[in-house]
């Protein structure tokens, strides 16, 4: 299959190792990913696998990410915000501009969709339930 964005594994999991690093560094984000992450190699190939399936479709990870998000408990809507501007400062370092510029948008296509139903931090759901006002 032709891949959705031209990139190659190595840029991949490079792209993966250095947003991490930058993750366990952050105040915030460190701090959820802590609670959560104990096995940070195993972590970082299992997202490796994510965006290969999701960028040069190799149908190489079956995971929920939604589920894992939702049940966290300590994860927010507002986090995707943090997540992603992490995310495209990486991935502006390491790749052609062409290149990063489709990664990202396709990353905040993700982040979108993973953020709708989480908690905000005022307690209430992103999206409104049927019945709400």
């Amino acid at each position: 299959m032709t891949p959705r964005i031209p990139v190659t594994v190595e840029q991949i999991d490079r792209v993966v190792s250095k947003f991490y690093g930058r993750v366990r560094a952050h105040p915030a984000l460190g701090l959820i990913f802590a609670a959560h992450v104990a096995d940070w190699p195993a972590h970082e190939e299992k997202i490796g696998r994510f965006w290969r399936n999701a960028l040069l479709l190799h149908h190489c990870y079956d995971g929920n990410p939604m589920q894992i998000h939702r049940t966290a408990g300590n994860v927010r809507a507002q986090h995707f915000s943090v997540w992603l501007s992490l995310f495209d400062s990486v991935l502006d370092e390491e790749l052609p501009p062409p290149l990063a510029t489709a990664w990202s948008s396709l990353a905040h296509r993700i982040g979108r969709g993973l953020s709708y139903g989480l908690p905000s931090d005022d307690g209430e759901d992103e999206v409104p339930r049927l019945g709400q006002a």
